[in-house]
């Protein structure tokens, strides 16, 4: 009988291993022009790349922590409520600007295995997910 190849070690050392963006959370898709450098990707667009995570970014991510840390285990927050917190009261719509920042940095935490969000009650991929969301510990 001939050796058998081992197919894990190749599967880990695809060049397509997915990645996320460091800025909105969202999966980056391999393109053939990044094929030489793929390991310094770290962006999925230009934007992004300017964006890069800024200190507010950073306190959208720990109010989401503060607010499933005061909830019970299995309990939901909206976005919207750590825009909220992180707005404060200084102006009545104020938090609206940070809606998409609060959903980019829940993508972040998904990334990083803190979270899951869920639509409907069932999780979802956070580089598709389109409208409404709810945000719970990871299970």
């Amino acid at each position: 009988m001939g050796r058998q190849r081992d197919t894990r070690a190749e599967e880990s050392a695809d060049p397509r291993a997915e990645k996320v963006c460091g800025s909105c959370g969202r999966r980056i898709e391999w393109r053939a022009k990044w094929a030489r450098d793929w390991e310094a990707v770290r962006w999925c667009s230009d934007a992004c790349r300017a964006r890069g995570v800024r200190p507010v970014d950073r306190a959208l991510e720990e109010s989401i922590r503060s607010l499933l840390a005061d909830r019970a285990a299995g309990a939901t927050i909206c976005p919207s409520e750590a825009a909220r917190a992180v707005a404060g009261d200084a102006d009545e719509d104020a938090w609206r600007a940070l809606m998409e920042p609060a959903r980019r940095a829940a993508r972040r935490l998904v990334a990083a295995g803190e979270v899951e969000i869920t639509q409907g009650a069932k999780v979802v991929d956070p580089s598709t997910a389109k409208g409404p969301i709810r945000i719970r510990r990871a299970r």
